[in-house]
């Protein structure tokens, strides 16, 4: 049976660098078995966002902690970053914390890359372009004086000199079915999020993901199913409820964030949903036993590397409240 993982989602869209860094410490302290990271270059609202820089903060967190594992969720190997550099980033966080370091990555948003100058391309590019990456990044990692020559990345004869014993998992994430897919024959784990129509899961990305998964070269019976489960858990409900207003964008639909690349328009996009609408994409609870049992849905489904997502300002509490109500429940199952 895989082994049942809670983790913390660290938002560095929502944080400075150093307060981010104290709640990572604290989640360790309070039983978390990980964090993840998001990777961004622009926030999803211009007021009160922060967006680090992930890897430097890794490093960071890193040597601030002592067993908790951490990683990206998710960094795009595509556009801002060469992939050869993220292999070598990847790999030099390997070698400072063996076995603590997860490489989680996707096909990216339009509003991290555009603000450099970049032309975001249709899907199809993007999903061409990441297959690319991934294949780079292993080699690298395999591989010494490696000459590549892809459609959109070339190397010369590159060697990354410093890596771990062990090579880093890397995590791919999917919405779709061919991502999915993509995933579960590639990659160590596979990362999506909560709150969305409970038949995509069932009929489209689990079902998917298992195929990938069996289409693999080799066996792999430790494949990790992540998904980053959004919560809002507090005593008081008006509080929880209000504590998804910074994360509005996540109500907004996929129609209504088309080509917005700027954290100014996203913002007033999504301060124009009422709590109930940007409450949508979370569990909000006051009670631990109902809070529990709605996560249980998705330990059901099969996933069983939680990440929690949580929207309030005082993230403090909610570790704290979380790893003394919460976490304690969830391993029981």
């Amino acid at each position: 049976m895989t082994e049942l993982k809670l983790g913390y989602k660290a938002s560095n869209e929502q944080f400075a660098p150093r307060e981010l860094l104290k709640y990572g410490t604290i989640a360790e302290e309070c039983g978390f078995d990980s964090v993840f990271v998001s990777d961004h270059l622009q926030p999803w609202r211009h007021d009160g966002g922060h967006a680090p820089f992930a890897m430097s903060w890794l490093g960071a967190l890193g040597a601030s902690t002592e067993r908790i594992v951490m990683g990206t969720s998710v960094l795009t190997p595509t556009f801002r970053y060469h992939p050869g550099i993220v292999a070598q980033s990847f790999a030099t966080l390997g070698c400072l914390f063996p076995d603590r370091v997860i490489l989680g990555m996707g096909t990216g948003e339009s509003l991290n890359e555009v603000a450099l100058g970049i032309e975001w391309p249709e899907g199809k590019e993007r999903f061409a372009r990441f297959r690319e990456a991934v294949s780079l990044i292993k080699q690298l990692w395999s591989e010494e004086r490696v000459t590549f020559e892809g459609e959109y990345y070339q190397t010369d004869k590159a060697t990354i000199y410093d890596r771990p014993e062990n090579p880093v998992p890397l995590y791919l994430a999917g919405s779709g079915p061919a991502a999915t897919r993509y995933a579960g024959r590639m990659g160590d784990g596979y990362i999506t999020t909560s709150g969305k129509a409970p038949e995509l899961y069932t009929e489209t990305l689990l079902p998917a993901v298992r195929e990938g998964i069996e289409k693999r070269a080799e066996p792999k019976p430790d494949y990790d199913m992540m998904i980053e489960v959004k919560v809002s858990f507090d005593h008081d409900r008006d509080e929880a409820m209000r504590a998804t207003h910074f994360w509005g964008a996540l109500g907004l639909s996929p129609e209504q964030k088309h080509g917005v690349e700027d954290p100014v328009e996203m913002q007033r996009l999504a301060d124009e949903l009422s709590v109930e609408q940007t409450a949508k994409r979370f569990i909000v609870s006051t009670d631990p036993d109902e809070h529990v049992e709605k996560i249980k849905t998705y330990l059901d489904l099969g996933f069983n590397h939680l990440v929690f997502h949580a929207p309030g300002p005082d993230q403090e509490k909610f570790l704290r409240l979380y790893g003394k109500e919460i976490l304690p429940r969830l391993r029981s199952l």
